[in-house]
């Protein structure tokens, strides 16, 4: 899996001098530059989705292998009080939402 951050949505969670997703990167491979996050090396991403989870503008997602979506499908997620909502895109457009429900501690 890898993860890719679409830069015509990314907005580096504005004036914020660490955005969200920098913030929560257990492996620090993300970064702020030009008004943008950036990832240094996809290669070395631990697939934790938690910057995919974190991002308010449902800039990052995630590739995923063959085995699981199909070939090009990508994982978002929207974040809201008490669920996460992921939606599943394939090759095809077609898309699936899963919505799971969380506890804010």
């Amino acid at each position: 899996m890898t993860v890719r951050i679409d830069s015509s949505r990314c907005n580096g969670c504005g004036r914020t001098k660490e955005p969200r997703c920098v913030r929560v990167c257990p492996g620090n491979l993300l970064y702020k530059s030009n008004s943008k996050c950036v990832i240094r090396d996809p290669g070395d991403c631990w697939d934790c989705a938690a910057c995919i989870k974190e991002c308010p503008r449902q800039a990052i997602e995630m590739f995923l292998p063959v085995q699981i979506g199909g070939r090009g499908s990508t994982l978002q997620a929207k974040t809201a009080k008490g669920r996460i909502t992921w939606r599943l895109t394939k090759p095809d457009g077609q898309e699936e939402l899963f919505e799971i429900q969380t506890q804010n501690i």
